[in-house]
């Protein structure tokens, strides 16, 4: 039977994986292999995709994926016994007690010169702790999420109170065997630019799946130290390791850790910069036992490591680290290492009579050598602790928000909570404090430079310009402040994995895969980011299209814009047209993902599959850091662009081509400019050219939309703008090309062009929706 047949809560072991290429390879590194036993949790409520339990962790897949897989069932009896945890009864270190690795390795280097700089790589599986312990490291504060996938760029930072040091914060990735692009990038780096030492974090929770890409990384021979990170959780459940023995096993430094809190890190310091100032490579390389099935992947490893060994130092790679992916058919690799036509024709016979022998194909016999190492050391090693509370939780969570029939209202139901608190509720109290506030201040202001007779134009250029543009946009930072309140919550918790796991099949229908939702819903957030995280979709197709995507979800800039015309035009409806705008954005997302699946972008999205982590409290010191940050980003563009934005639009309507200071804003410089483009818009009921205006600085910054008004509306903006208008304008403001800052994010990801494209298209799509709505109004009656 195949793996799609298995029942829920059946069990069964893995005898054939299917497929081919990058995403079969992707299967084994996850421990999908022949002989690896499998248990089916559940299936999305859409039907696909499903939710299995392998190597002790959570594994979703498609079923068309899982079709390709095929299984033998195991009966109740022998499953149960499957799931009994290994028990080893010794005494084990606890957590922060290290082992005696550096007493008992044999070679004695000279130590590097004191000025040389420690360079350290920080890598590991995703949603292991990572960026946690990053910063803990460094003292550095960046973001920390629960979904797989959080960094997707390197950061860089030395380690505290270690100043010649440096640590790179790499992408988590599940093997060396690059199959998204965040995976390049860590790749890449440990293999060109050679890092003195590998700090290796390992989730502790789940150490068979995270040590597969530890056995990598010891075969690449850099001096490395492994953290076995969240011990703390281990040994709450019951749980321990033999730290000196998987020590010896390993022939690395294991350190204990808990890097949320900040526990063992000082000892893994300790020991990360004496292997990488001592330069002490790994005391053992060779993971494949010439006793086991005939010794076939033994000699094969062997005898091609022989073979390619002078092309692998030519090429700057390691030998044992190059043997195994020549054997595993990685194209990178081969490039690299230049065979000639007679060496990689031996290359295919001796991995021809290594199938044949071993009776698995070349992927899966490597997968299978690596993984039996491991199990050997959990075996030797581990004590499994017991169901952690966590893990328990999380199963009655999900009956609840993944579950069949309430996985969708539910999220229906949370989405629009946040909305409502957002705009209705909390943001919106606050942001009419904030407003009253500096109303006040600004009255002040003005009271005193009249008192103190300054100058009229400076007077006009701080109250109407600066206090009047600036304060109009800082009052809505609290509505900013909160929704990213909410979207840090759901996504520190875990939550936002689950979306991704029951909308895979929806998001199927419009050509993308389930992993898209992520960016998307950050995309509420800011599209900056949102554009950054489709670095973990492994499909360049899916990565462009969602790209392409991300600007029609409504970002926290536009708020100010909708907030300010639905306050000043629909006093009674404001939360309905600021949450019918967001869906409007959401709609227009769906029809332009069909036309692009139909265009541009033919082809199946790219197959899901992705590890459910448990869910977790979010910290509040995470959660503060968050607001924190972006906070301060909207205050420094407040601050800056906007202010920049305003002080310049103030200048171009209060002179005249000849710098005569005007009295009607009509013969300005900004009127004589604005006039050209304005006829593109009067059939939107735009042709006011303030109007206009507003929108080319919303370019800039979508707040400067509000604080331009603010400047060039002396009187109340509903006099120069019908109801109808509004609404024209919020939709036009809803699709059109997002902010600088946005387009050069999709020029850094994907170039000059598509973002070209992007700003052109989306500004045409807004013209067209806009006049749309604005001929509907018509027609049923509106002014």
């Amino acid at each position: 039977m195949t793996l799609k047949e298995l029942k829920i809560g059946g069990s069964a072991v893995i005898t054939e994986v299917g497929g081919e290429g990058a995403l079969r390879q992707h299967f084994l590194d996850m421990g999908v292999i022949p002989g690896a036993e499998v248990k089916v949790l559940k299936y999305a409520p859409l039907g696909d995709p499903m939710e299995l339990l392998i190597h002790g962790y959570s594994l979703s897949l498609r079923l068309a994926d899982a079709a390709q897989i095929k299984v033998t069932e195991l009966d109740k009896d022998i499953a149960a016994e499957v799931e009994e945890p290994h028990r080893k009864h010794r005494e084990h270190p606890g957590l922060g007690e290290g082992g005696r690795y550096h007493e008992a390795h044999p070679e004695k280097n000279e130590p590097l010169p004191d000025d040389t700089k420690l360079t350290f790589a920080l890598v590991g599986n995703q949603n292991s702790g990572k960026t946690t312990l990053f910063n803990r490291l460094t003292g550095s504060n960046q973001h920390v999420g629960n979904f797989p996938g959080v960094t997707v760029d390197r950061k860089d930072g030395p380690i505290k109170g270690h100043p010649n040091t440096l640590v790179t914060d790499l992408p988590g990735i599940y093997s060396m065997s690059p199959y998204s692009s965040e995976e390049v990038v860590s790749r890449s780096f440990v293999l060109d630019e050679k890092p003195r030492g590998i700090i290796n974090i390992v989730d502790a929770t789940n150490i068979e799946r995270n040590l597969y890409l530890t056995m990598q990384l010891l075969e690449m021979g850099v001096p490395m130290v492994v953290a076995l990170n969240m011990m703390d959780e281990v040994t709450a459940n019951g749980g321990s390791v033999d730290i000196n023995e998987m020590e010896a096993m390993l022939g690395v430094p294991v350190v204990p850790i808990s890097a949320a809190k900040n526990s063992g890190v000082d000892e893994l310091i300790d020991h990360a910069e004496h292997v990488a100032r001592y330069q002490e490579e790994p005391m053992r390389q060779d993971f494949c036992d010439e006793n086991d099935c005939g010794g076939a992947v033994h000699r094969c490893i062997h005898g091609i490591a022989h073979l390619i060994e002078d092309h692998a130092k030519r090429a700057g790679l390691p030998v044992r680290f190059a043997a195994n992916k020549v054997i595993e058919g990685d194209e990178l690799v081969l490039k690299q290492l230049e065979l000639d036509e007679n060496e990689l024709e031996t290359v295919g016979h001796i991995v021809l009579q290594m199938e044949k022998e071993r009776g698995l194909d070349r992927s899966a016999a490597i997968a299978d050598m690596r993984f039996s190492f491991i199990q050997k050391v959990c075996r030797e090693t581990v004590k499994k602790p017991r169901e952690s509370i966590g893990h328990i939780r999380s199963r009655r969570i999900d009956k609840l928000l993944t579950g069949k029939f309430t996985a969708i209202p539910m999220f229906v139901l949370i989405m629009g909570l946040v909305f409502w608190l957002t705009f209705g509720v909390i943001g919106a109290g606050l942001q009419g404090l904030l407003e009253t506030g500096i109303d006040k201040l600004i009255a002040l202001a003005d009271k005193a430079m009249k008192e103190a007779e300054v100058n009229e134009v400076i007077h006009s250029l701080l109250v109407d310009g600066v206090f009047a543009g600036v304060g109009s946009v800082l009052s809505f930072l609290p509505i900013i402040v909160t929704l990213f309140f909410f979207l840090s919550l759901l996504e520190d918790s875990g939550y936002i994995a689950r979306v991704a796991f029951f909308m895979d099949k929806a998001l199927r229908k419009i050509g993308l895969s389930g992993r898209s939702i992520v960016p998307m819903l950050i995309g509420f957030g800011c599209t900056v980011p949102a554009v950054m995280a489709t670095r973990t979709l492994p499909s360049e197709r899916d990565r462009k299209m969602t790209i392409l995507l991300t600007p029609f979800m409504s970002c926290t800039a536009k708020l100010p814009i909708y907030a300010f015309f639905a306050a000043a035009f629909f006093p009674d409806k404001s939360t309905p047209i600021v949450v019918a705008l967001y869906l409007l954005g959401i709609i227009t997302a769906i029809f332009a993902a069909c036309l692009y699946k139909g265009t541009v972008f033919k082809g199946d999205a790219v197959p899901f599959v992705m590890e459910l982590p448990n869910y977790r409290l979010p910290a509040a010191k995470n959660v503060l850091q968050l607001l924190w940050d972006k906070a301060k980003d909207f205050l420094q563009r407040a601050f800056s662009v906007i202010l920049i934005a305003t002080v310049a639009v103030w200048f171009l309507q209060k002179f005249d081509m000849n710098l005569h200071m005007v009295k009607n804003s009509e013969e300005s410089i900004l009127a004589a400019f604005s006039g050209v483009v304005a006829p593109v818009f009067k059939p939107l009921g735009l042709g006011d050219w303030r109007i206009v205006t507003s929108l080319v600085t919303g370019f800039m910054a979508k707040e400067s939309v509000v604080s331009t008004l603010e400047v060039l509306f002396t009187g109340d903006v509903t006099t120069a703008m019908t109801t109808l208008g509004a609404a024209s304008l919020l939709v036009f403001s809803l699709l059109y090309t997002p902010c600088v800052a946005a387009v050069a994010a999709v020029k850094r990801e994907l170039g000059k062009k598509w973002a070209l494209t992007l700003v052109i298209w989306q500004c045409a799509l807004a013209w067209v929706i806009a006049l749309i709505v604005r001929l509907v109004g018509l027609l049923m009656g509106g002014v």
